[in-house]
């Protein structure tokens, strides 16, 4: 059935040098056509629109479905602007492409399948979450461009498509305050991918995708964005989406915390709209009158990095979208039932955002007081006491106290989060739940060439090249990429995996170039089994005891973890 309208694709541009139309013959029931682009033997839409202008009386506001003229061509051979944000680049190599264009009228989709996919070839769709702390971020950065994973997909017998989606950053998708709160304009940007996703699901079957098979995948903040989404509502209504994939975030420290808000009131301040009172809804119109240019300065200028390392704008319990903390969600099983979830994070996931000049004890015990203000002076020294210096090795420029505070630093955001979600999911869902351990990076050069010390490990975002085929994107800014043999069979293992998950919903099938043995996390009591992705020792490793890998085992993950996600330290910690 058709949706409130109705879309199919009646033609493409073909892209071999300059972008010429091609011919299509006329499909009677099109009431809109969509004319994409031939490009690295994929099929390419881009610039889709799912929502309508932000700006305005409807900033903040939850966003409007886009319903286009019918009859009407749109040409989806170019990318759309991004959402309000810096200019240029942000971190490399996390992101390798610059933000040039901006606006308000940002919600669009960019739409890419397998070459001579046709309407109702109901193909099973990955819908991904771009990253950049709610800060930052596009769905036309290079390192997430998924041409690479489609192509494996086919390879791999099992074609998927995919979609990436721009959705309101910072200021802008997640201010907060108390008349946001009464009409429900909190959590704008989750409220903006929850109208990509339904658009998605009512409209894909078109493009040739399948409705009742969609994988929502997130990394970083977009990773937490996926686990909001598992949240929402507190599980009260159906989500769009079947099955999510969450990388390095899930659940994030400070969600329930003043950080936002003193975000929020900073940019007030700035522009001069707290006239009367913060949470009044006179303050409010004060920034809808604002011009967007003003408020995206006042936004930069008073933006943070010495809190919450840059963290600043949240999701924020509304007693709507997130109707209680996450935590509370999870013990009470107030969440979407029935979806196999895939999280995971990286071995040295936040070295490249942990301060390198760490060196002694204090240095340490500063760097994780200033992260988590909030946890008692007691519980700060029981963290320490579990993760003894002596269990962490110098590196030329880089200390071992530094990399213990990157330790602590990465279960604390990372690990125990998704091993807290992955469990209370587990218990209450007929399906299975799967964790991964990623040990293998090709960003260690690239690190040096741009001046940071040897031995960072693989970073935050280093999954990227391999799971989207995109080893040749690192060829950039002067540095030239010589991948290894094992690089080279990690990239097609890995892409196909992430497809094979978004088809089947488990990351390895026999007789197939994926990952092998990748059993559940949490399927025998008492136990809980984690796969290593890269490295020497690949494979299924319990987190403890003598079915452990080497590297798992001496991390004491499951000790640490108990006392991460324990009642209290999860309620002073903001989760």
């Amino acid at each position: 059935m058709w949706s409130a309208y109705a879309h199919a694709i009646r033609g493409l541009l073909a892209s071999t040098g300059l972008v010429a139309l091609t011919p299509s013959a006329t499909i009677p029931e099109v009431d809109v056509t969509y004319q994409g682009i031939h490009r690295n033997g994929i099929e390419a839409f881009l610039n889709v629109p799912y929502g309508m202008s932000t700006g305005g009386i409807h900033r903040f506001k939850p966003p409007r479905l886009h319903v286009p003229v019918p009859g009407s061509t749109v040409y989806a051979n170019s990318h759309g602007p991004a959402c309000p944000q810096a200019l240029g680049g942000w971190i490399a190599p996390l992101s390798l492409t610059n933000v040039t264009q901006i606006s308000e009228d940002c919600l669009n989709l960019n739409i890419v399948r397998p070459k001579g996919t046709k309407p109702n070839d109901l193909l099973p769709v990955m819908i991904y979450i771009h990253g950049g702390s709610f800060w930052a971020g596009q769905n036309s950065e290079i390192t997430t461009t998924p041409d690479g994973l489609i192509l494996e997909s086919v390879k791999n017998g099992l074609p998927i498509i995919h979609v990436g989606m721009n959705y309101r950053l910072g200021f802008f998708g997640f201010a907060q305050s108390d008349a946001l709160k009464a009409e429900r304009s909190n959590n704008a940007g989750l409220r903006d991918q929850r109208l990509a996703m339904a658009w998605v699901r009512d409209n894909i079957v078109h493009f040739g995708g399948d409705p009742s098979k969609i994988t929502i995948f997130g990394q970083s903040s977009g990773g937490l964005a996926v686990g909001m989404h598992i949240l929402s509502f507190g599980g009260k209504q159906p989500v769009p989406f079947h099955n999510a994939i969450a990388s390095s975030g899930s659940l994030e420290p400070g969600v329930v915390s003043s950080i936002t808000e003193d975000a929020m009131r900073a940019v007030v301040d700035y522009v001069g709209c707290n006239e009367t009172d913060f949470h009044s809804t006179e303050t409010l119109l004060c920034l809808r009158n604002q011009s967007m240019d003003s408020l995206l300065q006042a936004s930069l200028k008073t933006y943070r990095t010495d809190i919450n390392v840059g963290d600043i704008w949240l999701p924020s319990v509304d007693d709507d979208f997130l109707p209680e903390c996450p935590a509370a969600l999870i013990q009470q099983g107030k969440f979407a039932k029935n979806l196999n979830v895939m999280l995971g994070w990286v071995e040295d996931d936040v070295t490249l955002f942990t301060d390198e000049s760490i060196s002694t004890a204090d240095d340490t015990r500063n760097f994780i007081t200033n992260y988590v203000p909030n946890l008692s002076s007691g519980n700060v020294d029981e963290l320490l006491s579990l993760y003894p210096v002596a269990e962490f090795t110098a590196n030329g420029e880089l200390s071992s106290e530094f990399y213990r505070t990157a330790r602590i630093f990465r279960d604390i955001c990372m690990i125990c989060p998704a091993i807290y979600l992955g469990d209370g999911v587990s218990k209450q869902n007929m399906n299975k739940v799967y964790l991964y351990h990623w040990n293998q990076t090709i960003l260690d050069p690239i690190l040096e060439h741009l001046g940071h010390p040897a031995g960072m490990g693989p970073i935050h975002t280093a999954e990227f090249a391999y799971v989207f085929g995109n080893l040749s994107h690192y060829n950039t800014d002067g540095f030239t990429l010589n991948p290894s043999s094992s690089d080279i069979e990690l990239m097609a293992r890995a892409s196909r995996s992430f497809a094979t998950f978004t088809s089947v919903g488990k990351p390895g099938l026999p007789n197939r170039d994926t990952f092998q043995g990748f059993n559940p996390a949490f399927e025998r009591p008492g136990q809980t089994q984690v796969f290593v992705v890269g490295g020497a020792d690949e494979g299924i490793s319990s987190i403890e005891g003598p079915q452990a890998n080497r590297g798992l085992a001496s991390q004491r993950i499951r000790e640490r973890c108990a006392f991460l996600n324990s009642e209290d330290v999860l309620q002073e910690l903001g989760i």
